[in-house]
């Protein structure tokens, strides 16, 4: 009965916020962070409606992105030290941020959906949550499990991913949502193998060969 009365609870809330006018939760139905991250990574479409629509879940989303790095820092078994591990979150927190711009922009103005009606804020915190499957990553420190538990994590985050876009762009099929992903990734890899091209030097300086003695 009570998991009854939770669900009840729950899509009374989100009836309350489809509503016009309806711009905050009520405090009274909110999910614990620990439970939205089990949710997410569950593909829960609700909790990604939830976290879509509440302004607060911003600093859990960033929470969830940088704990999915951290864990695939600890599943590569820390190889490189402590100062690859913080550049690779870094770039997840940039990655994060660059992946919720184009995704908004492909998905509202390129691929928008009738009831397609998002800001960057909506797509930051549903995409933030959509890397909660990266916490599997840390099995990877597990001896002989490393590449089954990375691989099994990025699909896991993909499909998180496509849930995701979907809540936060209220397209009405997965198909919409995967291609916004799909255009989306190949933009973002666009994007920074021309970061790369321009702010990483190639050039190596040329190596002097001594000359023989005598």
């Amino acid at each position: 009965m009570r998991s009854a009365n939770v669900s009840q609870s729950r899509r009374a809330v989100l009836t309350r916020l489809a509503s016009p006018g309806s711009m905050r939760l009520d405090r009274a139905f909110m999910a614990p962070f620990h439970e939205r991250l089990v949710r997410a990574i569950r593909l829960d479409p609700s909790v990604y409606e939830e976290v879509e629509n509440d302004e607060e879940a911003l600093g859990q989303a960033l929470a969830v992105v940088v704990a999915s790095s951290l864990a695939a820092g600890v599943g590569t078994g820390g190889e490189g030290g402590l100062v690859v591990v913080g550049i690779g979150t870094l770039a997840a927190l940039f990655g994060w941020v660059m992946w919720a711009l184009i995704t908004w922009l492909i998905g509202t103005k390129v691929f928008p959906g009738p009831k397609t009606d998002a800001d960057v804020g909506q797509l930051l915190r549903t995409t933030g949550f959509s890397a909660a499957p990266g916490l599997l990553r840390v099995l990877g420190m597990i001896e002989g499990l490393r590449n089954l538990a990375f691989l099994v994590a990025a699909v896991w985050m993909l499909a998180a991913m496509v849930v995701a876009v979907r809540s936060a762009l209220d397209y009405e099929s997965n198909g919409r949502a995967i291609a916004v992903c799909v255009v989306g990734f190949v933009v973002q890899a666009a994007i920074l193998l021309l970061l790369v091209f321009t702010f990483v030097p190639f050039d190596a300086p040329p190596v002097e060969t001594p000359a023989p003695a005598g």
